[in-house]
């Protein structure tokens, strides 16, 4: 594992034609939890990631936040620009393109930051249970970015109009977004799988 700004996991592409992929885990995860999902969705993909930086009760995280759904704005903003300069050593070091995020909750929310503060940073993003990260979007140009959300119509964290709310805010500022409101809770379940997969075929087309 090389030296960069992020304790992570790289496992190099051996398929050139799928894009590389950012992976951002969930509150309590680390380098190791989605390298599977990784694999899955985007078979051949360049792998990257990192472990959040920050602790709440001894479990990683991306960013404080004050209480459940209510976020440390100034270290959100913080935290996603910091994300971004890992982003961009990591592709000097190891020769990257612009990777998709693929966040699930808290590594979710940080890449819809990342997506609103730096989006040269990312060349699109799968949102896995992604809520509204900063209360004002900054004004941004989204053109030519992808974004795939998949939000749990029975979340208890991630009320379902938060979630719509973030989806038309990434539209409007001109992002392709296809967002998927699914029978299910907070956890990841089979159809997310499925819809990822497809999207990510379209992707390296």
């Amino acid at each position: 594992m090389t030296e960069l700004s992020f304790i992570h996991r790289f496992e190099p592409a051996t398929d050139s034609s799928r894009p590389p992929l950012l992976l951002l885990h969930g509150t309590g995860g680390d380098e190791n939890d989605l390298l599977g999902l990784g694999r899955t969705i985007s078979p051949g993909s360049a792998l990257l990631s990192p472990r959040g930086k920050i602790l709440e009760n001894g479990m990683p995280r991306f960013f404080r936040r004050l209480a459940e759904g209510v976020f440390d704005e100034a270290d959100v903003k913080f935290r996603a620009n910091e994300l971004a300069d890992f982003v961009t050593e990591a592709r000097k070091a190891y020769g990257l393109e612009a990777p998709i995020a693929v966040g699930f909750s808290n590594g979710a929310n940080i890449a819809a930051a990342m997506l609103m503060l730096r989006p040269d940073a990312l060349s699109g993003a799968a949102l896995l249970r992604a809520m509204v990260p900063l209360s004002e979007t900054p004004p941004v140009d989204l053109a030519g970015k992808r974004v795939l959300m998949t939000s749990g119509a029975m979340d208890p964290i991630i009320p379902a109009d938060n979630a719509k709310r973030l989806a038309a805010s990434l539209s409007e500022a001109g992002a392709e977004v296809q967002h998927h409101m699914l029978p299910t809770g907070h956890n990841l379940s089979q159809t997310d799988l499925q819809l990822l997969v497809k999207w990510f075929s379209e992707q390296s087309r």
